[in-house]
């Protein structure tokens, strides 16, 4: 069952050479897969990948899930085709980004104004910047979850923070309130950044209306990270699963199925600061030549339709899919008696597996096995988030390729170590101080 990636290493090897890292997205990296193993892909279909060695894999994440419909989804690439067939960008507006903007702000409670981007940060910074113009303040809290923007205001907070000058951000905790309000009370806080929930944590009873209590209470703005929770939570994003409205929202990943598009929607009272109807300072809020063109409007507005007109629709799918995926490996688990080590957790359209080692904490180099044991039987994905083309052959697929790499991930737990089991060394989180421990020798070129 060893699979070869001869050219996917090779090539790997020429991007090292030409991009830093050899990724253009750190999660994307040669470093979070077992070493030598990171498939180099050439097309997809549905919910299944190749490499350029011709192997074959049922995929999950799905684009960093941004993918929800499925690769090549056809109603997709046929509007966006119709749509760029006339032309992609264009110097002034085009009637495309009028439909666009009222079908988003049909779905988005509370959301009076939208503007559109191309990436995710994009829009969580220029929230940054409106609240602070807002409110006259600099600081910002943000929530304390993985990842809110590429920029200073955000990374500077990680331990990948090189170059950054120190940042006015401070955190809190998630579902505690009295953690919001001890960094409220200092009286600077700009905006609360937050995702309203997320694979493994949902709000407790009261949580989220207490935040916008307080958000209102010391004057600060209040602001959804809709990346992940739009079109996976629902249409309309966490806010309409939770009934909480924030002040600013920002989405992008699966709004255009894969094509790139994000955008800041929000309050008209704020949104206005950034246009002509307002006597105030104007802030430089979102301007970009490629957030408006064709192609990925034309694909949002695919989007929509789909999530509106299929039966069952896209969030029923990828949810049953999910359910019948956790529900299977966690037997699979609990039968060999490794379910306190090897467990899929989450919701159901957004899982993610854990994987500890003998001393029952999380451990990178059992992570590798699994996802090693997992490759060799054509499943790709640091996680197990779902789409709605996951049938449930690819389900039934994924659950052997999981029985088969549980039986190993037993053996490693049975000696107490992946020694003699695991091909290269371990994986290593993406936002660290040092590329060691997967460390690439120049010399090696």
């Amino acid at each position: 069952m060893i699979r070869e990636f001869a050219r996917s290493n090779m090539i790997q090897h020429r991007l090292h050479e030409v991009v830093p890292g050899g990724a253009h997205t750190y999660a994307r990296g040669p470093d979070q897969y077992p070493e030598s193993m990171a498939p180099i892909l050439v097309r997809g279909s549905g919910c299944r990948v190749w490499d350029c060695d011709g192997n074959e894999y049922v995929e999950y994440g799905m684009g960093l899930r941004s993918v929800t419909l499925g690769h090549g989804y056809r109603p997709v690439v046929d509007a966006v085709a119709r749509a760029v067939a006339d032309g992609l960008s264009f110097s002034r507006p085009t009637e495309l980004e009028l439909l666009a903007a009222e079908d988003f702000l049909a779905l988005v409670p509370g959301a009076d104004m939208v503007k559109f981007a191309k990436n995710g940060s994009d829009a969580t910074t220029a929230a940054v910047r409106l609240a602070r113009a807002v409110t006259g303040r600099e600081t910002v809290a943000v929530c304390d979850q993985p990842f809110f923007s590429v920029d200073d205001w955000f990374i500077g907070t990680t331990a990948m923070n090189a170059g950054i000058p120190p940042a006015s951000t401070v955190r809190f905790r998630y579902n505690d309130l009295d953690s919001l309000a001890a960094v409220l009370e200092s009286g600077d806080v700009a905006c609360v950044f937050m995702e309203a929930a997320t694979a493994l944590s949902e709000p407790d009873p009261g949580y989220l209306e207490g935040v916008r209590a307080l958000c209102d209470r010391y004057g600060s703005l209040l602001v959804f990270d809709e990346m992940i929770t739009g079109f996976r939570w629902s249409s309309g994003g966490a806010q309409r699963v939770y009934g909480v409205t924030p002040d600013l929202s920002c989405w992008g990943k699966a709004m255009g199925n894969g094509f790139p598009l994000s955008a800041l929607a929000g309050k008209r009272e704020f949104m206005e600061l950034g246009g002509l109807r307002t006597e105030r300072d104007r802030v430089f809020l979102l301007s970009t030549t490629h957030g408006p063109e064709t192609g990925s409007l034309a694909a949002f507005r695919a989007v929509v339709r789909a999530y509106a007109d299929t039966d069952p629709d896209p969030i029923t799918r990828m949810t049953h899919a999910g359910r019948r995926l956790a529900d299977g490996v966690n037997k699979i688990a609990a039968d060999l008696g490794i379910a306190d080590h090897l467990q899929v957790v989450g919701r159901p359209s957004c899982l993610i597996f854990t994987t500890r080692g003998p001393d029952g904490l999380p451990s990178q180099p059992f992570r590798t096995l699994f996802l090693q044991e997992l490759l060799t039987r054509g499943v790709l994905g640091q996680s197990f988030v779902t789409s709605a083309a996951h049938s449930d052959a690819d389900i039934d697929h994924t659950v052997r390729a999981c029985a088969e790499a549980a039986e190993v991930y037993r053996h490693a737990l049975d000696q107490g170590s992946v020694d003699g089991l695991l091909r290269g060394r371990p994986v290593a989180p993406a936002l660290r101080r040092k590329a060691a421990p997967r460390y690439i020798d120049p010399a090696d070129r």
